[in-house]
């Protein structure tokens, strides 16, 4: 880590928090570089969807409501800004005419950071983004995933296209990029198209899956202890789709679906986490427009700076 105290965030107890450019988590905006350790990363695309959009407006949206975040974190006291340089990296290019082409720009910008050897947490976007991720990421090693969703994402096709906000777990398996076996998805619950066919495809690779009626029964405590010992010790990627959550506190996301995750469970799993190998994350799904209350990009600026506080004490503790 060098130059440290020229990535410090701006400290809300000396400059108002509603002044200057907002950047994530008040973060110094920064070219992608060796010196940074962890870079925010914005994805504004949202032309894998078949419903509703506007998650397009995600990391805007996000960069303004992270305004309210500080410096140390209330329970396990992580300093991140203090301990790691992280900075926010601008927006990875998209070409709004086309889905190709962006997807093609994303995975390209995600493979600089990895050469730099900068970790990202990604705020999207819908969510087609994990997969030019971590095809970036997971080149010459697969990758656990801890999907947080409402949705499996293990279509092989949604209105005859494989690579949308619905395919992005069944893409990663078939390209050598998703261990299988170090797959958890938590949260499934929303209505399907045929059934358990929208499911199945998870089950038959070997994911580890807790629908919302399972953790429901087993409780938090018991979840915790069975990602944990899904994931294991080797390398972690992280994919929160706010649908997974209850639209009751993340009401700005295309495709809601009732009777979900509590943003506080979201954060004790996330803590749970420290220790793990995080070698990236992404926040998908965050569409500003459908909550006029602000509430649903300030969750997702908590989340991420549970997400941030993780992935700096595992580089930290293995310097």
């Amino acid at each position: 880590m060098k130059d440290n105290e020229n990535f410090q965030p701006i400290d809300p107890a000396v400059s108002p928090r509603f002044a200057g450019v907002a950047t994530f988590l008040r973060t110094v905006s920064h070219d992608i570089a060796e010196n940074v350790d962890i870079g925010l990363v914005g994805v504004p695309f949202d032309l894998g969807l078949n419903y509703r959009t506007g998650a397009r407006q995600g990391p805007a949206g996000v960069r303004e409501a992270s305004r309210v975040i500080r410096r140390v974190h209330p329970t396990s006291g992580i300093r991140p800004f203090e301990v790691c340089n992280v900075a926010d990296l601008g927006d990875a290019p998209i070409n709004p005419m086309s889905k190709d082409k962006s997807i093609a720009n994303i995975q390209t910008f995600f493979e600089s950071l990895r050469a730099a050897n900068v970790i990202p947490i990604a705020v999207g976007g819908d969510h087609t983004i994990p997969l030019p991720i971590i095809r970036a990421l997971a080149a010459d090693r697969k990758v656990g995933i801890l999907h947080f969703d409402a949705h499996a994402d293990t279509l092989d096709e949604l209105c005859g296209d494989k690579i949308n906000h619905a395919t992005f777990m069944r893409r990663g398996v078939e390209e050598g990029l998703i261990d299988a076996d170090r797959v958890i998805q938590l949260g499934l619950r929303g209505s399907r198209f045929t059934g358990i066919d929208d499911i199945q495809y998870g089950y038959d690779v070997g994911f580890n899956i807790i629908t919302m009626d399972e953790y429901e029964d087993m409780g938090r405590a018991a979840a915790i202890e069975k990602i944990n010992a899904v994931l294991g010790d080797g390398p972690v990627y992280i994919s929160l789709d706010i649908d997974g959550l209850d639209p009751a506190y993340m009401p700005g996301t295309g495709v809601p679906e009732i009777g979900g995750l509590l943003p506080r469970d979201v954060q004790v799993i996330l803590r749970s986490l420290r220790g793990k190998e995080i070698v990236g994350a992404d926040i998908s799904e965050i569409a500003p427009c459908f909550d006029p209350t602000g509430i649903t990009c300030i969750t997702v600026a908590n989340l991420m700076f549970e997400m941030l506080c993780i992935t700096a004490d595992h580089i930290d503790s293995n310097r």
